[in-house]
């Protein structure tokens, strides 16, 4: 019984960064600040709602590939998931999108003007 809670609280605080990053994409003001909100807040509802998912395969469903592929998918997720962020945020930068307040330190662009 209390395992259920634990991995409901855990796929419950997944679903609390999932939503806040929602109303992050709808709130924030320009793209670099929703794409932070979105790829932040996705990673870490991912880690909640893995560990959830990894506690009821381990210990109510008692499948152990079940389980490794979960930690294999939350593994690529939390790796890929900041790596695309970026390479999003340089392509949209090199197009020409900047933010909406100007930043003291534009180290971005210092290195397309070194290409």
């Amino acid at each position: 019984m209390a395992l259920r809670i634990v991995i409901d609280v855990l796929i419950g605080i997944g679903l609390i960064f999932a939503l806040a990053g929602t109303k992050g994409i709808l709130k924030m003001p320009d793209t670099f600040s929703r794409m932070q909100a979105s790829t932040c807040v996705s990673t870490m509802g991912v880690i909640g709602v893995a560990l959830g998912a990894l506690l009821y395969a381990i210990f109510i469903m008692g499948s152990a590939g079940t389980a490794i592929k979960i930690a294999v998918i939350a593994l690529l997720i939390i790796t890929i998931n900041p790596i695309g962020s970026h390479a999003i945020a340089k392509g949209a930068y090199r197009a020409g999108i900047r933010p909406e307040k100007r930043m003291e330190i534009d180290d971005l662009r210092e290195d397309l003007e070194n290409e």
